[in-house]
């Protein structure tokens, strides 16, 4: 009988090894170690913040991670100051500033963030209910969380629910986290807590 209950503790531990995925903390707080800048636009570290501020082109600009990420959970915290038009890109593609993939929208009130954008091709492909833009905090601390898996995105703004989608195209899909700072110039937004659950 003992030996039954050790090797069922085994075989539970072993279950448990092959399903657990570590959380990976995609920025480091002290440099962009992992990530590529894409464009002239400012990216930098500052009192352990990852920074995107607009430089003189007033151009688009992305921070791409150097490792590709299909199926995964990820939580990343923004502050925006100024105009806070950004977003943060999944399954993306960058050759210069010309970014192929999906957006979940960082936006200033009332623009939609939470949303799902196609960068290149159908434009919108879903965005949340109006009321949702309740959720998010201009100037403060906000917590996006988007999980994609196979063919199927949700996001969550601040822990409001703000889109589910199903996309075939979408599942097909294979590349980068990117974050995008909008073109048009002045925009500032800090980041921080980048972590990603891989999604065995």
């Amino acid at each position: 009988m003992t030996y039954l209950k050790s090797l069922f503790y085994i075989l539970i531990l072993f279950i448990f090894k092959i399903n657990y995925a570590q959380t990976l903390n995609l920025f480091n707080g002290t440099n962009l170690e992992g990530w590529q800048v894409h464009g002239t636009e400012l990216w930098y570290v500052e009192e352990g913040l990852l920074v995107c501020e607009s430089g003189p082109d007033k151009a688009y600009g992305y921070l791409s991670t150097k490792t590709h990420y299909d199926n995964f959970d990820l939580s990343v915290d923004f502050k925006q100051e100024a105009n806070g038009n950004s977003g943060i890109f999944f399954r993306s593609t960058i050759e210069g500033t010309k970014i192929s993939g999906w957006q979940v929208e960082v936006a200033p009130p009332g623009s939609d963030s939470g949303g799902i954008y196609e960068s290149y091709g159908r434009g919108w492909l879903i965005k949340p209910d109006r009321v949702k833009d309740n959720a998010l905090k201009m100037g403060r601390w906000n917590t996006m969380r988007m999980r994609v898996e196979n063919d199927k995105v949700e996001t969550w703004l601040n822990g409001t629910p703000m889109i589910t989608l199903d996309d075939k195209k979408i599942g097909e899909g294979r590349g980068s986290i990117a974050l995008q700072i909008h073109d048009g110039g002045g925009i500032k937004v800090k980041w921080k807590n980048i972590k990603l659950t891989p999604i065995q």
